[in-house]
């Protein structure tokens, strides 16, 4: 069968129910060939073909008939094309000939091998007619107001005529769909036909009493698929379509899905037996997320879990049946080598490096492509299995782009909402990757994406308004929460809901906070407090400086080491009397991309401390592994100085946990110096800001920490505490769901 639809008003109109059906229908029937066949030019039809949602026509017809491509490579059908380019006397000529014709208005759209006009004086109609006849061209007049001059026997029907001939197909198999006059030609083509529900009254007497041509009662996509049902051999070659088993459930709280890349426990392994116990990391959102199941509510939570065979069948699990009663782990079950591609190689070479606009670094694999792709379905298709009726779907971060859209096939009925844990570059970034079509495709799926800071939101929006006539309809002011002109990523209004000409989708900013309460709690702990003790005893008259990140060339750990060492060059005076406590994690095992950061970082604090130290006096103390967050506070509570340069970062937590555990502290007076281009600088106006990629602005941000008076430092640690406290985990959580209300 072959399917050969006007898109606007036909195969993207009607209800969402009956368009979903229709295209999964064309999915999953692979006899089915899809035509699309449009007044549009090429340009605007493009955006469709990353929407995936909307199933990839074989061949597009467009321009009104004037323009015909495989849907695929959008490379020209030249036996057609080249035949058509042949009679077409060119734009200019159109123009010169028809310039001085009065109530003619030229329409500034993309377009191919056709002039379009708008015509507000039908009298004119016959004089253009001539003059378009003497060009060797025709005109099509339509909905009373639009003039289209083509190429002499152009039209949607002629082109679709020579198509079908040249595929050698059986024409008893082509329905034909549309549902404006602009869609005549089709219909005198002697295929099968159907006219939608509510087209224009003018087609519907044009083809009235034709037995080969359908009335349908529905609109859009449903009027095709009652016109399948009743052409019997059409019917015939159509395989019916399983619907996914959809619960209903009687509860008013929906059903909450997580998806994300990792399980909130960790698995071990005691006596030969495997047990999940709570994570070591500090990680606050884990916990928080799982307290909207502590209630009772139900949910599921679905990630990845590393198994020795492909396709291993993982049954769910309780994650902890006593507190979170109905609480599921859905597993999917990867291998280690699926686990290596899609998260430490793939997502790290091509994604990482383009979020952070180190674009110079980005790496494109298509192999490991089709790989991501493949794991985002898995994500889907369980996301799909595991949701009851009109649950709320909260997806989490870069490695699970596709899964919006793959989603949205399976199940319309669901809310899915989006959070990205990282930054979003600019468009001149993001839109290096060949990808970057079927990702924003994708996310605009949701009903709502949610990021850091206003910034990224903006960036989002341009990337998506480059790819896809996307219309921004509500906008708000971003001061007094977030910094504006201030601030090396602020902006003055934030987008809050897009429309894509297919649905609505709303945007947001939802910077991620801490756990300042368990924070507070260990902080009260006797152990704390002598961990911090013994510390403060081992800097004493020294003032200690702390510095926080993991290994990773975003983070610029070299850039700040080589501030420190000009610092030292130029203010002799501190020599003995500060230090540098740089604590950098280690990235997991196998991401070798950061093997010469860490070899550069270590040369350099070699070379400073060899040139500096004395037997009394180190100036840096580099400690290139883990520590325990328990720990990793003591030395919050004793450093002086918070130092935390990254060259870009989505927020940057370290910032906020510095701020909370000096919070806590009796007579405290901690400066922060924070990157600019941290997302979190622009929530946190009281910290010192430095420009990372300025070596002088590194040096001055820390000489104007470390003298600054105590009153100045115990003000500025007392607004930066406010904030934090405010706007905590628990805060960001809540607020994110509240945007889906």
């Amino acid at each position: 069968m072959i399917l050969a639809t006007d898109l606007d008003g036909t195969f993207l109109g009607g209800k969402s129910i009956d368009k979903q059906k229709l295209y999964r229908l064309i999915r999953k029937n692979k006899t089915v060939k899809l035509v699309f066949v449009t007044g549009r030019g090429l340009e605007t039809v493009i955006p469709l073909l990353n929407d995936p949602i909307i199933p990839n026509p074989d061949f597009i017809i467009c321009d009104v008939g004037a323009t015909i491509v495989n849907g695929y490579t959008l490379e020209p059908i030249e036996a057609i094309q080249n035949s058509i380019e042949q009679i077409w006397p060119g734009e200019l000529k159109i123009l010169e000939t028809f310039k001085n014709i009065p109530n003619l208005q030229y329409q500034e759209v993309p377009q191919q091998r056709r002039c379009s006009f708008y015509l507000d004086d039908e009298n004119l109609l016959e004089q253009l007619s001539t003059l378009a006849e003497q060009l060797g061209c025709n005109v099509l007049h339509s909905a009373g107001k639009y003039l289209d001059v083509l190429p002499k026997g152009i039209n949607k029907g002629s082109t679709l005529t020579k198509l079908i001939k040249h595929l050698n197909e059986n024409t008893d198999n082509v329905l034909v769909a549309g549902d404006t006059l602009n869609d005549l030609s089709m219909y005198k083509c002697d295929f099968k036909g159907v006219v939608v529900g509510n087209a224009e009254v003018a087609l519907k007497k044009e083809v009235a009493n034709k037995h080969h041509i359908y009335i349908a009662k529905n609109e859009g996509a449903g009027g095709i698929i009652e016109a399948i049902e009743h052409f019997d051999n059409l019917k015939a070659e159509i395989e019916i379509l399983d619907e996914i088993s959809i619960h209903k459930e009687s509860n008013n709280v929906p059903q909450l899905l997580m998806l994300y890349h990792r399980f909130p426990y960790e698995t071990i392994e005691v006596n030969g037996e495997k047990q999940n116990i709570p994570p070591k990391s500090p990680n606050g959102i884990l916990p928080t997320l799982q307290g909207f199941f502590a209630n009772g509510r139900s949910g599921v939570w679905i990630a990845w879990e590393e198994v020795n065979k492909n396709n291993a069948p993982l049954r769910n699990i309780y994650i902890d049946k006593e507190k979170y009663p109905n609480l599921m782990a859905a597993r999917i079950g990867l291998t280690k080598k699926e686990i290596e591609i899609f998260y430490k190689l793939f997502s790290k070479e091509a994604f990482w490096p383009t979020i952070f606009s180190f674009i110079d670094r980005a790496k494109f694999n298509h192999h490991h492509w089709d790989h991501y792709v493949n794991i985002n379905k898995l994500f889907a298709q369980k996301a799909a299995e595991q949701a009851d009726y009109n649950a709320i779907v909260w997806i989490h971060d870069y490695n699970l782009w596709l899964v919006p859209g793959f989603l949205r096939e399976l199940r319309p009925d669901v809310t899915i909402a989006f959070f990205h844990h990282t930054a979003f570059p600019s468009a001149n970034s993001f839109n290096i990757l060949p990808w970057r079509g079927e990702i924003i495709g994708s996310l605009l799926q949701c009903n709502y994406i949610g990021f850091h800071i206003p910034r990224y939101v903006e960036n989002f929006v341009d990337v998506a308004k480059s790819l896809f006539p996307v219309k921004e309809l509500e906008k708000v002011n971003c001061a007094p929460r977030y910094l504006t002109y201030s601030s090396a990523l602020g902006v003055q209004q934030m987008t809050t809901l897009i429309d894509t000409g297919q649905n609505k989708v709303k945007l947001g900013a939802n910077p991620v906070g801490i756990n300042v309460q368990y924070i507070k709690t260990l902080m009260q702990q006797a152990e704390t407090q002598k961990q911090i003790a013994d510390i403060k005893q081992l800097f004493a008259n020294k003032k200690m400086i702390i510095s926080v990140e993991r290994l990773d060339y975003v983070k610029g750990p070299l850039e700040k080491v080589m501030a420190y060492e000009q610092f030292l060059n130029d203010y002799p005076e501190y020599h003995g009397k500060v230090e540098l406590v740089n604590i950098c994690t280690p990235p997991a095992q196998g991401m070798k991309i950061y093997e010469k950061t860490q070899h550069d970082l270590e040369q350099a604090v070699g070379r400073i401390n060899g040139r500096y130290a004395n037997m009394h006096w180190v100036p840096i103390r580099l400690f290139f592994r883990s520590f325990p967050f328990e720990e990793i506070i003591s030395y919050y509570a004793a450093a002086d100085i918070a130092w935390i340069t990254p060259l870009r970062d989505g927020l940057n937590l370290v910032a906020k946990e510095y701020i909370a555990v000096q919070g806590e502290m009796p007579n405290a007076r901690g400066v922060l110096v924070l990157s600019e281009f941290a997302g979190a600088a622009v929530e946190l106006p009281y910290a010192i800001h430095t420009n990372p990629y300025d070596g002088l602005s590194l040096k001055e941000g820390l000489v104007q920490a470390l003298s600054m008076n105590e009153e100045d430092a115990k003000m500025r640690l007392q607004r930066l505490y406010e904030q934090v406290s405010y706007y905590d985990i628990d805060y960001w959580a809540k607020d994110f769901l509240q945007q889906l209300n």
